[in-house]
């Protein structure tokens, strides 16, 4: 069923991090099919913003609705997945395989005390396939690349079907090349499946080149629709500095929905 009204509804919104105002009068809406990249310099809020969304982290004031819903009141967490910075970091020793880690995604409350049913496993076979992981699902997940080990945890959040995805940082620490197929990949979900997703990124490029919009976060926080002949520095200034200037190499655009990775 579509839903015509925001899917995250975001007003008025300040939050305080041990004493200091981290986010300011935030207010922007989010919508269902949205591709948005949240931009900003190192400490600006970003993380912060997320998680407030997210009900992590408690809000001085304003207010955040989920479908609809205020924020306080909103149970249907199964409707989002959140993806954040410090997923990857586990013992790399650990005896599970990818295909393993990837179906805890499907363990909720309902089913937590009874082996996986078939579905849930041709549902895991299938996003191993969607992420470009099946000729590694037997791996150790130690054993793989940083970029894979990203998938892996993306595939694991993908897993349950979630309407909105929201990932902090995923590609830090791994090449370009692995960033721009990660982003590709985003790219086809969002495309094909229809998912909302939310992606703090410091590749500028790809967030103009791909998303739908940007949220730019330096403690203020501004809103964009990216459209052909939108000006990166226009937008990017306002939270970087008048003394920013990013350079944008059109070309990078180029096939950027046609790769299916």
């Amino acid at each position: 069923m579509s839903y015509t009204e925001p899917i995250i509804q975001v007003n008025d919104l300040s939050v305080e991090r041990n004493g200091t105002r981290v986010i300011e009068e935030a207010e922007f809406n989010v919508h269902s099919g949205d591709y948005v990249g949240v931009v900003g310099p190192n400490g600006g809020g970003k993380t912060t913003l997320l998680k407030s969304i997210l009900g992590i982290l408690p809000r001085q004031s304003g207010e955040i609705r989920i479908f609809g819903d205020p924020i306080d009141s909103f149970r249907q967490w199964n409707r989002l997945a959140f993806v954040s910075q410090d997923s990857i970091n586990f013992d790399v020793n650990f005896p599970m395989s990818v295909r393993e880690l990837i179906s805890l995604g499907r363990i909720s409350r309902k089913n937590i005390a009874r082996p996986l049913k078939k579905n849930d496993w041709e549902k895991v076979d299938e996003v191993l396939e969607f992420m470009g992981l099946n000729q590694v699902a037997e791996r150790r997940i130690g054993q793989l690349s940083g970029g894979q080990r990203q998938r892996v945890f993306v595939a694991k959040a993908m897993v349950r079907n979630p309407e909105v995805l929201i990932l902090d940082e995923p590609v830090s620490g791994i090449d370009a090349e692995a960033q721009e197929k990660f982003y590709m990949r985003l790219g086809n979900l969002n495309r094909t499946h229809g998912t909302t997703i939310l992606i703090v990124s410091h590749d500028l490029a790809s967030v103009f080149c791909r998303m739908s919009h940007v949220i730019s976060v330096n403690r203020r926080v501004y809103v964009s629709e990216i459209r052909p002949g939108t000006d990166p520095n226009d937008v990017l200034q306002k939270v970087y500095g008048d003394h920013f200037h990013f350079i944008f190499h059109e070309h990078t655009c180029e096939g950027i929905f046609d790769d299916e990775l």
